[in-house]
């Protein structure tokens, strides 16, 4: 696999761009919200609105990518990444800042996973499993790099002077990197009509569609309310603040292990055997983390197995589509499950909190535990009438 270009210069390509457009925003909002004055609040609607774009673009980057035109979109969409940088490095009003993060959005929907997946899945067919694993083993380790990074930058040159860099960076040199890996990966493979649930136009009509959306979508606000309401939560049951960045710290690396263990594993478990067990897992770290009160020991048990459960979930989506759905215009497939899947981890965030005001985090956890067995339900039903159909 390491001889693969293609595949190391997607991997490549995805770390930083994920470091400079996606992980930017929480490694910079103490910063602007020292300098802008503005709230928390009011600055983290930003991101909200820049996933509930990407969400809206993802059909059509799809259809780009199933006529053929992936590569050409990522590298632009590259581009204007870095100019959008540029320009949010100039923002002085609220409104400039969200136009900025829903264009950031825009681009990140035809430059970021999904698209890259799409392309390799498109191009490899069943083979493409092992890219799409080496890829997020690397850019695994986005936030590792963008923290201190941005961290260094800001504190030397303002983050306006790192926004700058960043942008100029992402333009000129990211975005030939994300182009010139998915011209490697080549044309689509030869499809032979299938029988696969909405395998044509009609998709969207498939239960099979439907099902596994919903359930991935579940998955996602389970990680998203989870995620976002750690560090209160921790703060809550009165850890040290060092200790609940610790933790959330802990999460991306974790999400690399997941992903070490699929590889480990090879074919010995299939693609239903991982998804089941990345669902159970979560939910079952959930449990953990809502009956651990203040106990460190269970708070870390938590964040091993629910980092290393979801790490996997990035690689199944698009390999279980395939099985279920079929190859066949399989970007705009993948297009319409990224839109569910962003939408839900857009309004993770809020739903967390609108549980939270109602019963507390206690609460809450409650309800992610249920969310991620119904979030199984679902998806074990497109399996079960995806595979009926084959």
């Amino acid at each position: 696999m390491f001889r693969d270009r293609a595949v190391i210069l997607l991997a490549l390509g995805q770390t930083l761009i994920w470091a400079a457009t996606f992980y930017v925003f929480p490694a910079m909002l103490l910063w602007w919200e020292a300098d802008l004055g503005w709230s928390r609040t009011d600055l983290t609607f930003a991101i909200t609105l820049a996933i509930l774009t990407s969400g809206f673009a993802a059909p059509l980057a799809g259809r780009i990518i199933d006529a053929g035109r992936g590569a050409a979109m990522m590298g632009i969409g590259a581009v204007c990444s870095g100019v959008s940088l540029i320009l949010l490095s100039q923002v002085a009003q609220p409104w400039q800042f969200y136009l900025v993060w829903v264009a950031i959005g825009l681009f990140n929907a035809g430059t970021l996973y999904e698209a890259a997946f799409a392309m390799i899945t498109r191009s490899r067919g069943a083979a493409a499993k092992q890219g799409i694993i080496w890829i997020t083993l690397i850019a695994g380790f986005a936030s590792s790099l963008s923290f201190p990074a941005v961290h260094l930058l800001a504190s030397g040159l303002g983050w306006r002077g790192t926004l700058l860099f960043l942008g100029g960076f992402v333009a000129l040199v990211v975005a030939p990197i994300l182009f010139s890996g998915a011209r490697m990966l080549g044309p689509a493979q030869d499809i032979a009509p299938a029988n696969h649930p909405g395998s044509h136009a009609g998709y969207l009509r498939s239960p099979v569609f439907w099902c596994l959306g919903i359930g991935f979508a579940i998955s996602a606000i389970v990680h998203g309310a989870t995620l976002h309401h750690l560090l209160p939560l921790l703060n809550a049951r009165n850890l040290t603040p060092e200790f609940a960045v610790l933790i959330a710290a802990l999460i991306g690396p974790m999400q690399v292990a997941g992903r070490l263990a699929m590889v480990a594993a090879g074919d010995r478990l299939s693609h239903h055997s991982f998804a089941l067990a990345a669902f159970g897992l979560m939910g079952l770290s959930v449990v953990i983390l809502a009956v651990s009160g203040s106990s460190p020991p269970l708070v870390v048990l938590f964040v091993l197995l629910f980092g290393g459960a979801y790490g996997t979930v990035s690689i199944l989506r698009p390999v279980i589509a395939r099985d279920l759905l079929g190859q066949e215009n399989f970007g705009a497939k993948s297009g319409g499950l990224a839109a569910l899947y962003m939408l839900a981890a857009a309004s993770s965030a809020w739903l967390g909190a609108l549980i939270w005001g109602v019963g507390g985090y206690g609460l809450m956890l409650w309800v992610l535990i249920a969310l991620a067995g119904l979030g199984a339900l679902f998806y074990s039903a497109a399996h079960r009438l995806g595979t009926r159909a084959l």
